[in-house]
């Protein structure tokens, strides 16, 4: 076996991938079918540095007709010392059900951990400033500067984890300009790297095109796999 001698440092690079792939249909009165995945890849380097990367995608129809067609992408990457946390952020964002033809962020911000373990569990807080632009698809574009404050809870006890992220983007130049969301997931571990996950995803914006609804709710069911390595 190879032992790292003097010169050399251990590698203690981490990587953490989660797949995820959940669906409804619904048929009678109003026909509608939905598809949702979404995946998670978290580097790790040491005990300081980490790059979570996201993405999601969701389609949908209902009698037929196209009414949801959303990709999202995100990158955190953080820097942590003890309960402290600096993150930043870039992200791209698609949806045709909020009209939005194409959202890009970037923005960086501190965190505080108040609580967090070995075993994932984690209740945190992050204030982050970002710089927006939206592009809709009525040919409107609006670029602003928003307050970023972010809830994170995570828990997990045997087979069960709990995991939820709640977010509050005012416009620093309107107040009256903002997005609220949250995002939580119930898993139910089935095995070693298999679960059944509920899925609650809601979206509020204050401002949208015209044609287009302020509020977003899905809740899906589907099943996760996860590895590392």
């Amino acid at each position: 076996m190879f032992r790292p001698g003097p010169g050399f440092a251990p590698d203690t690079t981490l990587i953490v991938y989660t797949g995820q792939l959940t669906g409804a249909y619904s048929a009678g009165g109003v026909n509608r079918t939905l598809l949702s995945t979404a995946h998670t890849a978290t580097f790790t380097r040491g005990e300081h540095i980490g790059l979570p990367l996201s993405g999601s995608f969701i389609y949908g129809k209902q009698d037929r007709l196209l009414k949801e067609r959303e990709f999202l992408l995100n990158a955190t990457p953080y820097y942590r010392f003890g309960r402290f946390r600096f993150y930043g952020i870039g992200g791209f964002e698609s949806s045709n059900l909020r009209g939005i033809d194409r959202r890009v962020q970037l923005g960086a911000g501190p965190g505080w951990a108040f609580y967090s373990d070995s075993l994932g569990r984690e209740i945190s807080v992050s204030n982050l400033i970002i710089r927006e632009s939206t592009n809709f698809q009525d040919g409107t574009e609006r670029i602003t500067t928003r307050n970023s404050a972010r809830l994170k809870v995570a828990y997990s006890r045997s087979i069960i984890t709990l995991s939820a992220l709640t977010y509050y983007q005012p416009s620093l130049s309107d107040f009256g300009d903002y997005r609220f969301s949250n995002l939580t997931t119930i898993a139910l571990k089935l095995s070693r790297r298999l679960a059944a996950n509920l899925t609650y995803n809601y979206t509020h914006e204050s401002r949208v095109i015209e044609g287009r609804f302020n509020d977003n709710t899905n809740v899906t069911l589907g099943l996760s796999y996860a590895t590392n390595k």
